[in-house]
């Protein structure tokens, strides 16, 4: 009988290897090589937290405050760039938010492999 995973412990009965099949260590090796868009070196705590962040409530006032005012045609020039440097802000955090949230369904569905 075949296991992808077999643990190595000491005499008191703590785990402290790991050995895996070919298959399993091939997947996990080539995890982030393979795909681009993996968040790499962040714990699953770190990569949680990121995928659950939110800009942070000052910002989030300031960005209220200009869509609401842009929409009444009155913003100046500068709150114009300021909006527009939210926005991309805002943006980027998507991003990293939605890598983190593929990078953890991608240790997920290697997690049940192994």
């Amino acid at each position: 009988m075949s296991e992808s995973v077999q643990y190595v412990t000491n005499q008191q009965g703590e785990r402290v290897g790991v050995l895996l099949d070919l298959e399993t260590y091939h997947q996990l090796t080539n995890l982030s090589g393979a795909d681009a868009e993996l968040l790499t070196n962040l714990s699953l705590d770190e990569m949680q937290a990121l995928a659950e962040s939110m800009l942070a409530p000052k910002a989030q006032a300031q960005l209220d405050d200009l869509l609401a005012r842009n929409e009444e045609n009155q913003l100046s020039a500068d709150e114009t760039a300021s909006l527009d440097r939210i926005l991309v802000q805002v943006d980027q955090l998507n991003v990293l938010k939605t890598r983190a949230r593929y990078t953890l369904t991608r240790l997920e569905g290697i997690s049940k492999v192994a």
